[in-house]
């Protein structure tokens, strides 16, 4: 059973059955919720605000998210999640096939999801060494990582075709399908409880988690990079990215496949970050950043599709290379124990900005123009990542032999 790697561990078949269901669903769904608020007011400011809604409350309680996820039994943590999560998606689902969605609503039940994946992604982070033995964990990663993105390709596409064939509401049905589904799988597993500490307080673990965070100059340095890097390319590629792509590019289906492209760049990198394994792991991270400007400045334009397209691909491919080589660093450089409060500190970090940019996005975009609104959020990404490479841990932090 030991050729099969991860996959023989049967709490690990169940986490990945679990969650490549519903990454599937979700993927799709952006998609949907796009073209569901410009079919119900045609305005970009309120899809930038139905957006910035499901962001607020994750980036409220994603600490907390991330304490709990210590302290209970991970997987029950995510089975909650997926059960709310799917349940707020029904209930959008409905709205929108009846015709009697509203705005206000569509935001309130964005906030709901939003919620829930605050407690679950903390959950999520924390729970693969508790499936695998210590020697599978890369490849247990690996195979997490390559199963998301082959998801996202599929997902959005599928969400794409879907819109057009039929009606967000039906899209955002199945997406509310396969989070029961990976709640059922999730569900099965088998793992013990979560550790607390003797006189432990909520409080005190934050402390704790936060001086971990503050006396890595490296670590803050680059999750205030991505404050301002994840609010810029979400308000641009979130809502005015669908308005340039039903207006210019042919719709819901040349939208899904610009995201498909993206995560197609994604599949292919991951791929090849199982073997690369560059010295200096931050710096060749920092600088991968750099191509997520392409589709930005293609869609400023805009550019034919095809150009597009690629260009959201080399964005995938820059993005994978980060995202591998940040995991090794963060796993690497933090205590095992502390990790998952850590981790949360950097998500909160790096999303609280994201709903300002999505509900700035549309006035920005129709006080200067989506032109100006694209090239002014490339100038800011490329701004941020370039100040990250004055600082020396940045440049010089280096992948210890094992």
């Amino acid at each position: 059973m030991r050729r099969f790697g991860p996959l023989a561990e049967r709490e690990f078949r169940l986490l990945l059955f679990g969650r490549t269901i519903s990454m599937a669903g979700s993927a799709m769904a952006p998609v949907a919720l796009a073209f569901a608020v410009l079919d119900v007011t045609g305005s970009v400011s309120d899809l930038g605000m139905v957006l910035a809604a499901r962001q607020v409350p994750t980036v409220v309680f994603i600490l907390f998210g991330g304490v709990w996820a210590d302290r209970l039994q991970r997987h029950k943590v995510m089975v909650v999640s997926n059960l709310l999560s799917g349940g707020g998606q029904a209930v959008t689902a409905a709205l929108l096939i009846v015709g009697h969605a509203q705005i206000w609503q569509l935001a309130v039940l964005a906030a709901v999801n939003g919620s829930a994946s605050a407690f679950f992604f903390p959950a999520s982070t924390g729970i693969v060494p508790q499936t695998v033995p210590p020697s599978l964990l890369q490849q247990a990663n690996a195979a997490l990582r390559l199963s998301m993105n082959a998801t996202m390709i599929t997902g959005a596409a599928l969400g794409g075709v879907l819109v057009a064939a039929s009606s967000p509401g039906w899209t955002i049905a199945i997406d509310a399908c396969s989070y029961i589904a990976a709640a059922v799988c999730i569900g099965a597993m088998s793992l013990p409880p979560g550790l607390r500490g003797e006189g432990s307080t909520m409080l005190l673990e934050l402390r704790e988690g936060w001086r971990d965070f503050w006396s890595r100059t490296w670590l803050w340095a680059i999750v205030l990079q991505f404050a301002i890097v994840n609010a810029a390319e979400t308000g641009a590629l979130d809502v005015l990215g669908p308005a340039v792509a039903k207006k210019h590019l042919g719709g819901a289906g040349a939208y899904g496949g610009i995201l498909s492209a993206f995560s197609l760049g994604l599949v292919l990198t991951g791929l090849v970050m199982l073997r690369w394994r560059p010295r200096r792991i931050l710096r060749t991270a920092t600088f991968s950043i750099f191509p997520m400007v392409l589709p930005l400045i293609a869609l400023a334009r805009p550019a034919p599709l095809a150009l597009v397209v690629v260009c959201a691909f080399l964005a995938g491919v820059g993005i994978e290379v980060f995202g591998v080589l940040w995991d090794t660093a963060m796993q690497q450089e933090i205590p095992a124990q502390r990790l998952s409060r850590v981790s949360s500190y950097d998500a909160l970090g790096s999303l609280v900005l994201v709903p300002v940019g999505l509900a700035v996005a549309g006035p920005v975009g129709a006080a200067v123009g989506l032109r100006a609104s694209f090239i002014g959020s490339s100038v800011l990404i490329v701004g941020a990542t370039a100040l990250v490479l004055l600082s020396h841990d940045v440049r010089t932090l280096e992948r210890r032999p094992t």
